[in-house]
């Protein structure tokens, strides 16, 4: 029997007596999770998150003009202490885990950097078990820190939330995952000078398009510890957004006749991903919601996951429900009986410690699947109230089979799902109602990012 399932993916949805009739034989998927990646999951520990949180604030400020010699304060120091954990993680690879520094000496900008500075990234690259997956999905977050000046390299800037709390999930789903052996490689990298303009993503995002890397998907951590709303009081600590685009800003001008002859405005890769943190998330992480958020970024603002958007590569933002700006860029002082400053107190690491999580399964999920299919298409050559999909196995692994992904035009969702091991399929479901994807489906269940339809030729 061919089925057809709702998004929840565990009651089957009696279908149309004209879909029985289709030459096609489906079967029940339930929403089963992976064993593998539940461990990952429940291997994430509030303690290390806190113990890592409590060392980035001992270095006093990260600030990208701090220092880079003094061993125990600044920028420098800090950025050779995660080195240090990247390394100590990778024994756990059987050599496939890569710790280097990205460095380069950035000129004076006349804006936010005022000197000759040595900027640096750590990153531990996870090297793929198979030669052929080329395929790469990275985790991020910045490391350096700031006050309310952004210029001021000397006053304590803790840090703590803003970013200390994504770098302790960069760091943790290293040490959760080097002992991993997904097909698909992994980067996991802590930003420098994301507060004087992104300077250490847009250094790692220019070097991946000249080299041509495929990067697939990046999480960018920024901000992800604080539950609580500065100017009301309100506490949200269930709810993760994820901020992305829905036109590709790449390339725009050559892609946009087209997106707008099929209605492709709500559909970017970096969309169809956040769509996919959200189903696999809230899978695997008991008690977290996931809100989608149909924008690049705050309003008006940016992280370094667009760095990697203006590259081309499918980038999201993960971060807080609430942003309290009375621990964002504020100096540390007590002020009307107010503390205010990005303090380690600040954080609630319940909240942290799901929103790791969250990172930790997306992750496992993409590194463990097989690659998304190739050239999904829509059939076009005749007029009909039905819809024939056709496309081309995946370059890598072996997929048990496909999902075929439906939502009307007006829905913000994937709405069904249906089954099949076939390349083509024939659904009594109008074009011009519905949006069409396809996405792999492993053995164990793990799913490829969705890849909406193109038009055959």
């Amino acid at each position: 029997m061919f089925c057809i399932f709702n998004p929840s993916y565990t009651h089957p949805m009696k279908y149309s007596l004209l879909l029985l009739l289709i030459p096609f034989v489906g079967f029940s998927q339930t929403r089963s999770k992976d064993d593998e990646i539940k461990k990952y999951v429940s291997e994430v520990n509030s303690d290390s998150l806190k113990f890592y949180i409590n060392k980035l604030v001992g270095f006093h400020t990260r600030h990208t003009l701090s220092s880079t010699d003094d061993k125990n304060q600044g920028i420098g120091a800090a950025r050779n202490w995660v080195l240090g954990k990247f390394k100590e993680y990778a024994k756990n690879s059987g050599g496939r885990m890569e710790v280097y520094l990205q460095q380069e000496d950035i000129q004076p900008d006349g804006k936010r950097i005022d000197k000759v500075t040595n900027l640096g990234n750590p990153v531990a690259f996870l090297k793929g078990t198979d030669p052929n997956d080329k395929r790469i999905f990275l985790i991020s977050a910045h490391l350096d820190s700031r006050v309310t000046d952004v210029m001021n390299r000397t006053s304590f800037a803790p840090g703590a939330n803003d970013d200390g709390s994504g770098v302790s999930a960069v760091i943790e789903a290293a040490r959760i995952l080097s002992r991993s052996s997904f097909p698909a490689s992994v980067i996991f990298v802590t930003f420098s000078g994301e507060e004087q303009s992104l300077l250490g993503s847009k250094l790692l995002a220019e070097k991946a398009k000249k080299e041509n890397l495929q990067i697939e998907a990046v999480l960018n951590n920024d901000m992800i510890g604080n539950p609580k709303a500065g100017e009301t009081g309100e506490v949200n600590n269930r709810t993760l957004r994820v901020f992305s685009e829905g036109l590709p800003y790449a390339g725009l001008d050559k892609k946009a006749l087209n997106i707008r002859n099929i209605g492709l405005e709500n559909d970017g890769e970096s969309r169809q991903l956040a769509r996919y943190i959200k189903e696999v998330a809230e899978k695997y992480v008991k008690g977290l919601d996931v809100k989608l958020i149909y924008r690049n970024d705050r309003f008006l603002r940016g992280g370094d996951h667009s760095s990697f958007v203006n590259e081309g590569f499918p980038s999201v933002r993960l971060t807080e429900y609430f942003e309290n700006y009375d621990h964002q860029h504020q100096d540390v002082r007590v002020e009307n009986n107010k503390q205010y400053g990005d303090l380690p107190e600040f954080i609630d690491y319940g909240y942290l410690k799901r929103n790791v999580a969250a990172n930790i399964a997306v992750l496992a999920s993409l590194a463990k699947a097989t690659s998304k299919p190739e050239k999904v298409e829509i059939k076009v050559k005749e007029l009909t109230n039905s819809t024939t999909l056709q496309w081309e196995k995946p370059k890598s692994g072996t997929p048990a089979g496909y999902y075929i992904l439906v939502r009307e035009t007006d829905s913000s969702l994937w709405q069904k799902k249906i089954w099949t091991k076939e390349l083509t399929i024939k659904i009594p479901l109008s074009k011009d109602n519905y949006i069409f994807a396809v996405q792999t489906v492993d053995q164990d269940g793990n799913l490829s990012v969705p890849v909406i339809t193109g038009i055959a030729r």
